[in-house]
C-alpha cells in the first residue's frame, strides 16, 4: 500500500507530495514555491512575503458568506534528524515512508509529519469544492522549528481572520489553548591546541541509541541527554585518570533532546585499561538509571587511532566542569496546573569548529520572568567557565482563554462525533499561536491535530487512523462556525 492510498485520500496524497520536497528550517524555498504555485493554479488569491511565508485566501462555500473569516495555519519546515549510520541528504533525497500497521514512519530519518500533515490537510480543504466553510485564509509559515521566525516576521496587517485553527498539536483528542515561550542561549569557548604527550592511548567514547525527542513536550518523560551522559564519563576520566580531550561532538538541534554524542580522548597508557574498566562500569550504572525510559541506550568505550592535537588542558577543564554543571531538564512544575511543566532547559548540542567550542541550549517557560531567569542561569554557568554567552530574541507564550468561542465549538463537535470528552490543555512547547496572538490581539485560537510520537527524532511516526479523526473534526468545526 502507498501513502496516497490511505484515508482521507486527499490529505495523504498531498502529504506524499510534500515528502518529496526538501524543507529544512531556513531552507524552505522549494516548499514555499510549491504552495504559492498551488494557490495560483487553483485560482485563489495568493500572497508570499519576503520571508517565504505563504497566504492563500478561499471564498466561502455558498450560503456561508457571512460567516467569520477563519485562518487555517501550519508551518512548512521540518526537523531534519537521521540515524548516525543513515546516508541521507535532506536537501536532495525524498523521505522514504514505511507503513507499519496503523503507524506511518520513515526509514532512518524524521518523517516530517510535524507539520507536513497540517500542511497537507489545509491543501485538501483548499482544493475541495464540497466542504462547507466560511471565507478562509490558509497561512503557511517558515522556520517554526528553529526560532519561529516566520511567525515572528509576519506582518500585523496581513491576516483578516478573527479565528485561527493551528494544526500543530500531536495528540488526537486534545485541544491546546496555551503554550510556553522560549529563548535560546549559546556559549562560545575558545581553545588552543597542544601536542600529544608521549605514552598516551586513545579511546573513542560514544553514546547512542537514545530516544531523543521534543525538548518541550518530552522534557519531563525521564529521557536521557547524550551530552550529559558523555560528560559524566569524560569528567570522571579527567578527575581520576588524567584524561585529555581531543574532540567532542554531541546533539544537533536546539529543540531536540540529544540522542547521540561522542568524544575522542587520550589516557596515559599506564592508566588506560583502568579508565576503560571504570568507564564501562559507569556506563552500566547509567544504563541502570535509565533502564525504563532508555532501553536502547548504548555506550561504547573503544580504542581508536591517535589524534594529532589535544584541546588545551585549561579549556578542557573549564568545558567539562561547565557541561557537568549545566542544568538540563525540568526546572519547575506549574503551581496552578497539575502535572504541567512550567520551566525547563535543554543542553542541546556541543560542537567544535576551528578553535571554538559552541554549546547550544534552549529554555522554555509559561512564565515570562522564569524563562529569562532560566536563560540567565545557563549564562552564569558558562560565564564561570570563561565562555562568551549570547541569547536569541526568544518568543512569547500563549495565554490560555478557557472562554474561547472556537474552543467551545470544537469541544461540542468532538462530543457529537465521538461521544466522549476531549482534553483541553496548555503545552510546554512553543507554538506560533503566541506570536500570532501578539500581532493580532483578540484572535480566537486553538491548536489540535492527529497523534504523532517521537517527533524531532528518526523515531517520528504518525498514527494513521487519527488523521481521519482529525479530518472529521476539522470539517465539522468549519461547518459549525457558520
Amino acid at each position: 500500500m502507498k501513502v496516497s492510498d490511505l484515508q482521507p485520500n486527499a490529505v495523504w496524497r498531498y502529504f506524499e507530495e510534500i515528502m518529496r520536497l526538501p524543507r529544512p528550517s531556513k531552507l524552505e524555498g522549494q516548499i514555499s514555491a510549491y504552495l504559492a504555485n498551488f494557490g495560483k493554479e487553483h485560482g485563489l488569491e495568493t500572497l508570499t512575503d519576503s520571508l517565504g511565508n505563504v497566504l492563500i485566501r478561499k471564498p466561502a462555500y455558498p450560503g456561508y458568506e457571512n460567516a467569520p473569516m477563519m485562518c487555517l495555519q501550519a508551518h512548512m519546515d521540518m526537523v531534519c534528524e537521521k540515524n548516525a549510520d543513515k546516508q541521507f541528504d535532506f536537501l536532495k533525497d525524498p523521505i522514504v515512508p514505511i507503513i507499519d500497521g496503523d503507524w506511518l514512519t520513515a526509514d532512518g530519518t524524521t518523517l516530517g509529519a510535524d507539520d507536513g500533515i497540517g500542511v497537507a490537510a489545509i491543501l485538501a480543504i483548499l482544493e475541495a469544492s464540497d466542504i462547507q466553510h466560511g471565507p478562509l485564509e490558509a497561512l503557511f509559515t517558515v522556520d517554526e522549528e528553529t526560532g519561529l521566525t516566520g511567525a515572528a516576521g509576519l506582518s500585523n496587517n496581513w491576516l483578516k481572520s478573527s479565528i485561527l485553527l493551528n494544526f500543530d498539536d500531536e495528540d488526537e483528542g486534545e485541544y491546546c489553548i496555551g503554550c510556553a515561550g522560549g529563548i535560546d542561549t549559546t556559549a562560545h569557548l575558545n581553545f588552543s591546541t597542544e601536542p600529544v604527550p608521549a605514552g598516551y592511548t586513545f579511546f573513542r567514547i560514544a553514546v547512542s541509541g537514545l530516544k531523543g525527542g521534543h525538548s518541550g513536550d518530552d522534557i519531563n518523560k525521564g529521557l536521557a541527554c547524550a551530552n550529559k551522559l558523555l560528560t559524566r564519563i569524560l569528567w570522571d576520566g579527567e578527575a581520576n585518570y588524567g584524561l585529555r580531550l581531543a574532540s567532542i561532538d554531541g546533539g544537533n538541534l536546539r529543540n531536540a533532546i540529544a540522542r547521540e554524542a561522542s568524544a575522542v580522548a587520550a589516557l596515559p597508557t599506564g592508566k588506560a585499561e583502568t579508565f576503560a574498566a571504570k568507564a564501562r562500569q559507569l556506563a552500566d550504572a547509567m544504563r541502570f538509571e535509565f533502564r525504563s525510559t532508555e532501553p536502547g541506550m548504548e555506550i561504547a568505550i573503544e580504542p581508536t587511532s591517535a589524534a594529532d592535537r589535544l584541546i588545551d588542558s585549561n579549556t578542557q577543564n573549564r568545558l567539562l566542569n561547565a557541561l557537568y554543571a549545566c542544568a538540563h531538564g525540568v526546572l519547575a512544575m506549574s503551581r496552578e496546573i497539575p502535572n504541567f511543566v512550567e520551566t525547563s532547559t535543554n543542553l542541546a548540542s556541543v560542537k567544535m569548529d576551528g578553535n571554538t567550542i559552541t554549546i547550544a541550549t534552549s529554555q522554555r517557560s509559561s512564565v515570562e520572568s522564569a524563562k529569562h531567569a532560566a536563560a540567565q542561569k545557563i549564562e552564569a554557568t558558562f560565564r564561570l567557565a570563561g565562555a562568551s554567552v549570547s541569547h536569541g530574541d526568544g518568543y512569547p507564550g500563549w495565554t490560555p482563554n478557557p472562554d474561547s468561542r472556537v474552543l467551545k465549538t470544537a469541544v461540542q463537535v468532538y462530543r457529537d462525533l465521538y461521544n466522549k470528552e476531549p482534553i483541553v490543555r496548555a503545552i510546554h512547547a512553543g507554538l506560533e499561536c503566541g506570536l500570532i496572538g501578539e500581532k493580532y490581539p483578540g484572535m480566537d485560537m486553538i491548536s489540535y491535530g492527529p497523534t504523532l510520537r517521537g517527533v524531532h527524532s528518526p523515531d517520528e511516526r504518525i498514527e494513521i487512523s487519527t488523521v481521519q479523526m482529525f479530518w472529521n473534526q476539522t470539517l465539522a468545526i468549519l461547518k459549525a462556525l457558520k
